[in-house]
């Protein structure tokens, strides 16, 4: 491992941050000669980000620790073509509207961890400059400086050419515009570093080439390793869906939860990436073991919910989950869904009960759980998936308690 001299680069070192970087020695004097900027590119695929952008968001924020400048590039532009990289198919097309509307609610998510309103951070659209691109121009100035036999030799192009599906003109075009993002910030800003996941190594590497032939500058690549959990899973999903940033799409209760039940093994790892604290702190929670591990996860939990939703939302996302879990109590924080009240008067099948409650993805899905003897109601053993919810099982509290397992809660509630 390289010794860093660089704040930055020996922060991310130390947090497991850093797959690859093309220039390790260039890059460390550069950040060592004076404030670097740099950026990382989001498209808007969807309302908001999730968890498995949250290492790419810390990278931006240590820079922003440290002295440096970066950037958050928002994709008004990109998205409209889509990132192809190890894709098995094109991304679904989304109307201007589509993504206009999706890139709002991705910027409130980053105004939590970057300071933009004193420029110490910097957002930018780019569909600033690709929106309005003369195409034969831009064919004739950009274009011609990319290779299509390297381009066709990139494992994410490769890949997908190896399984014969079909790479359109219009996604093949993507790599063009990323490197070309790279220039045009460069110009703007003095960008001269773009940093990602591993995936997008060689679509950074092109905006690198591109950069030494069109403005003879240059330019550095940083990426960090694609993470799943001990186990394969990919970070950031789960069963249900997407580990949503946003309050309105994951309640802060279950956004805690998902990190509360972080694998043993990926304890020391998280909070490396995921939290702020020091680390001989990390270092004296990663030596825990047995049952103490779990105090370990209450606070990574806690302190990610912290740099999500705050302080004080944390804290009741912890306290809710101590009164359901150590006190068995029925906590008014659980995630709550509104039911027609007319439902429980003629009576709500209990299977589709647990799966309009997101505790399970189907009928099936439930009936086999009951099976397993997973589901409660109000904290009783689920034993007759011919069940039917009324009225007469709503607690004092007027809500019924869905559990599947031990771990997840949710309260319905008829309106």
């Amino acid at each position: 491992m390289t010794a860093f001299k660089s704040d930055f680069l020996r922060v991310l070192s130390e947090r497991g941050f850093i797959h690859q970087i093309s220039d390790p020695e260039g890059l460390d004097a550069a950040f060592l000669a004076g404030p670097v900027t740099a950026y990382i590119g989001f498209d808007a695929t969807a309302p908001s980000l999730h968890a498995g952008s949250l290492i790419q968001i810390m990278m931006l924020h240590w820079m922003q620790e440290t002295g440096h400048r970066p950037i958050a590039l928002m994709g008004g532009g990109t998205t409209m073509i889509g990132d192809p990289s190890f894709k098995d198919e094109a991304r679904k097309l989304l109307t201007v509207e589509d993504i206009d509307a999706n890139l709002a609610g991705i910027k409130r998510v980053f105004s939590k961890f970057l300071d933009f309103e004193s420029g110490r951070a910097l957002m930018i659209n780019n569909a600033d400059w690709l929106r309005h691109l003369n195409y034969v121009e831009f064919l004739r100035d950009v274009g011609r400086h990319f290779s299509v036999n390297k381009m066709l030799s990139y494992d994410s192009v490769k890949l997908r050419l190896d399984r014969e599906q079909s790479l359109s003109f219009l996604e093949f075009n993507y790599m063009i515009l990323q490197g070309y993002d790279f220039v045009e910030l460069y110009r703007r800003t003095g960008c001269i570093l773009q940093m990602g996941g591993s995936d997008q190594w060689g679509n950074i590497v092109n905006g690198i080439d591109l950069g030494h032939k069109m403005e003879r500058a240059q330019f550095f690549a940083l990426t960090s390793p694609l993470l799943t959990t001990s186990s394969g899973a990919k970070m950031g999903k789960t069963a249900n869906g997407a580990v949503w940033l946003e309050a309105d799409m994951l309640s802060p209760y279950d956004y805690w939860q998902y990190w509360r039940n972080t694998e043993d093994a990926d304890v020391e790892r998280f909070l490396k990436l995921y939290t702020k604290m020091p680390m001989d702190e990390i270092a004296r929670l990663a030596a825990l073991g047995g049952s103490e591990i779990n105090e370990a996860k209450k606070i990574l939990a806690t302190e990610i919910t912290t740099l999500v939703h705050g302080r004080d939302v944390a804290l009741a996302a912890a306290e809710t989950a101590r009164k359901t879990f150590e006190e068995g109590a029925l906590a008014a924080d659980l995630p709550t869904v509104e039911i027609p009240a007319g439902e429980l008067a003629e009576g709500l099948g209990v299977l589709a009960a647990f799966v309009r409650a997101g505790l399970a993805g189907s009928n099936g899905e439930a009936r086999r759980a009951v099976a397993g003897g997973a589901l409660r109601v109000n904290d009783v053993p689920l034993a007759d998936e011919r069940q039917k919810l009324t009225t007469g099982d709503l607690t004092g509290d007027g809500v019924i308690k869905l559990s599947s397992g031990k771990k997840k809660h949710v309260l319905l509630k008829p309106v």
